[in-house]
């Protein structure tokens, strides 16, 4: 089967299960974690921050950061695709009594004229602005990713409002290949900045919340309210360190694969895709007629798989256990296709 669902689909290979095995543990709820310990100083060292706090998941490392950025009653400003308005299960609410207020900006993308317009005056009646929440890249938005000027104008709007900003980076390694910011960038403009291991780097489990010290220390007791004190994490830690050490440098190859499968797209008159719009590893993509269902199925009679994204539209993400004899089959696959397709073919 060729997966293309999600980046988060990966198994973990020899090399990653060898790391964990040799990895030396502790109790992380005690901070006697070495592994553990070693790596969140170096992705706060890496990024320009204080301090780190690995967590489970990307969700529990956005909705840290935001709780911690807010008090009850506040609100947050973010992008109408973005992961927290749509994807974590109305957490912001839940969890911190904030509400989300969300743009629609381009792709997934703010702008600093369209935040500014919409922080709130600290009336008594309203809800108080806290955070500006950016995804860097975007998921919903097709992979785009913020240059280095776009950040910084949206930071010195936080600024001069006196308000945070935090960096939802689940594929900021994508986003880095993809623009060429150097990680310490990212720590000169967000207070906060969640970073994932288990998507483009392909490590089973893990994310981490980087800021300064006070914030992180405050974290520390948040996360094990919530259920994030997991004991002995260094074997998760040590997935996620290699996972950076051996497969940050193949995020380009997943760009090239996407950016390939967009121009096989392109020539389908079934199917219409923006070509320009392919930034990273994520393939946003239409079917003219008839839905998703029928491509779907067509694709996944061969042993394909891609997820709908929309009435019309569908994602295909590319990872480095999808590799060019693949993209061969799945670019035939995508030219052959046709709206009247409508039997599954027989294995054999």
């Amino acid at each position: 089967m060729i997966d293309l669902r999600s980046d988060t689909v990966t198994k973990p290979v020899q090399g990653m299960l060898q790391a964990m095995v040799n990895a030396e543990v502790g109790d992380d709820v005690f901070a006697e974690d070495p592994t553990v310990n070693a790596f969140q100083q170096r992705m706060a060292d890496l990024f320009g921050m204080e301090a780190g706090l690995f967590v489970p998941s990307g969700t529990m490392g956005n909705q840290l950061c935001l709780n911690l950025l807010t008090g009850p009653g506040d609100e947050v400003i973010t992008d109408e695709l973005g992961h927290i308005f749509n994807y974590e299960s109305a957490a912001a609410a839940h969890l911190s009594s904030v509400q989300l207020r969300p743009l629609k900006g381009s792709r997934g993308k703010l702008n600093s004229n369209l935040v500014e317009a919409a922080i709130r005056p600290e009336n008594e009646w309203d809800p108080h602005t806290r955070v500006i929440a950016l995804e860097n890249s975007t998921n919903k938005g097709g992979g785009a990713c913020y240059s280095r000027q776009e950040l910084v104008e949206l930071s010195n709007v936080a600024l001069q409002y006196g308000l945070s900003l935090h960096l939802d980076g689940a594929r900021i390694w994508n986003a880095m290949v993809r623009t060429g910011i150097e990680p310490s960038f990212f720590g000169s403009v967000a207070d906060t900045l969640s970073v994932c291991f288990s998507k483009g780097l392909g490590a089973p489990s893990g994310s981490m919340i980087l800021g300064n010290g006070e914030l992180i220390r405050r974290a520390r007791r948040i996360r094990k309210m919530w259920g994030g004190g997991m004991r002995q994490t260094g074997l998760l830690a040590a997935a996620a360190e290699y996972a950076y050490e051996h497969h940050f440098q193949l995020l380009g190859e997943d760009h090239r694969r996407a950016a390939l499968l967009a121009e096989a797209v392109a020539t389908n008159p079934a199917l219409s895709v923006d070509k320009d719009s392919v930034e990273t590893n994520i393939l946003l993509f239409d079917v003219k007629s008839g839905g998703t269902e029928p491509f779907l199925n067509y694709m996944a009679s061969y042993g394909v798989r891609m997820v709908s994204f929309g009435p019309d539209t569908i994602r295909a993400t590319f990872h480095f256990q999808v590799d060019d004899e693949d993209l061969g089959k799945v670019i035939t696959l995508v030219k052959e296709y046709t709206p009247d397709w409508n039997q599954p073919v027989q294995p054999g």
